[in-house]
């Protein structure tokens, strides 16, 4: 009997699935010169990685991100690194009830305050089969969210 077979994907899991493909990235940092692709692939409907080649300032950068839902948590899960910084980030989230907007949340450096942690949130934002937008953000004082990244993927044909 195979993991598939024993525990399959549940409709949390297949809703990941508009991530796969192959996609072209513009990021609201690196500039509209920046060339950054994106191929996102299925581990049998449970989990989702996602593989990132691009332009970033002196040179190229990769990054990986997985993500999925844990049944038991009640919560999707995932990672990130890039080839960029030692972090391993540890994401935990939930999807809309419209099911177009995943948030994950976790903990890392604060980029303005050395040695200080911040809170952020990443959202992937479907808004339709070609085209999906990835925000990144950090808790304000107030509980409010500031974005500092956006990215927007469009997919190849």
């Amino acid at each position: 009997m195979s993991a598939v077979d024993m525990y399959g994907p549940q409709a949390e899991h297949l809703a990941l699935e508009r991530m796969v493909g192959t996609w072209d990235v513009k990021s609201s940092v690196t500039g509209p010169d920046a060339h950054w692709t994106e191929t996102c692939r299925s581990l049998d409907g449970m989990w989702y990685i996602a593989e990132g080649e691009g332009d970033v300032p002196g040179g190229t950068a990769k990054t990986l991100l997985t993500v999925g839902y844990d049944p038991d948590k009640g919560r999707y899960v995932g990672t990130w690194i890039g080839s960029m910084m030692g972090m391993l980030w540890i994401y935990e989230g939930d999807l809309s009830t419209d099911r177009n907007t995943l948030s994950l949340y976790t903990t890392g450096p604060d980029c303005e305050i050395e040695g200080r942690t911040s809170q952020y949130r990443e959202q992937i934002v479907f808004q339709d089969d070609d085209h999906r937008l990835f925000t990144s953000a950090t808790r304000q004082p107030d509980g409010s969210w500031k974005t500092f990244q956006d990215l927007e993927y469009t997919r190849r044909r």
